[in-house]
């Protein structure tokens, strides 16, 4: 892919912040594969990328909050470096033509925020348990995420120890069509306090019996949130 314009050197590099959306088989791949494909990405992209110094060079790329696999998004974010004034559009464009199946680039932008301004994920889980149980299900899930305490063993840097994840939960609704249930929820995220969904399904796991093999379960990541309540940019 080779554009004719030459695009003006930057005084300084510059931090272009990317928006895509992992689906499908991707999310079962790990944050390194990730990071590996996105690499790869790059540089079928052509993007005018800045690189590190010393004696391994390689482009800055840093993703806000790895996703956890088996989870699917439609928000992550990831920053990259450019040494030219290449348009967001452009890069846009190329990265487009660049990648495939699942990985699917929605906007390109100069970020205003840090990722350390995020505080918060907003997460649904769809559960299929079939008629019989789902009226019930949902009765004892809503009881048992509203409660406090809700005690789960957590892995932490130190190790596993108990957390209490009730103030983790910042807003909950669930839903119950048929068969399936579909909990919507905004967890706590950042440095040392982040919550991800299959903490929720551990703490309904051991208030309903709910089965790890024999029930069907997607999550997917729709935003990722501001201090406010807004969606982070």
């Amino acid at each position: 892919m080779t554009d004719k314009i030459e695009y003006p050197m930057l005084p300084e590099p510059r931090t272009v912040r990317l928006r895509f959306k992992k689906t499908g088989a991707l999310q079962y791949i790990s944050h390194l594969d990730l990071q590996r494909s996105f690499i790869r990405i790059l540089a079928r992209a052509e993007l005018p990328l800045w690189f590190t110094q010393g004696f391994n060079p390689h482009p800055k790329l840093v993703f806000a909050l790895p996703l956890a696999i088996g989870t699917e998004s439609v928000c992550e974010l990831a920053d990259i470096r450019i040494e030219r004034d290449m348009p967001c559009d452009e890069i846009l464009k190329r990265l487009g033509t660049a990648s495939s199946g699942g990985l699917e680039f929605t906007d390109c932008y100069v970020p205003s925020a840090k990722f350390a301004e995020i505080t918060g994920t907003e997460y649904t889980i769809t559960l299929e348990l079939g008629e019989d149980d789902a009226k019930a299900f949902s009765e004892k899930a809503f009881e048992t995420l509203t409660s406090s305490p809700i005690v789960i063993r957590k892995r932490t840097k130190s190790g596993e120890k108990e957390v209490d994840i009730s103030g983790m939960i910042s807003r909950l609704r669930i839903d119950r069509k048929r068969g399936n249930v579909t909990i919507n929820a905004v967890l706590s995220a950042g440095e040392g306090n982040t919550l991800n969904p299959e903490n929720l399904l551990d703490a309904l796991r051991a208030a309903t019996g709910l089965p790890d093999a024999e029930t069907e379960y997607s999550c997917m990541r729709l935003k990722m949130l501001c201090k406010d309540g807004a969606e982070f940019r």
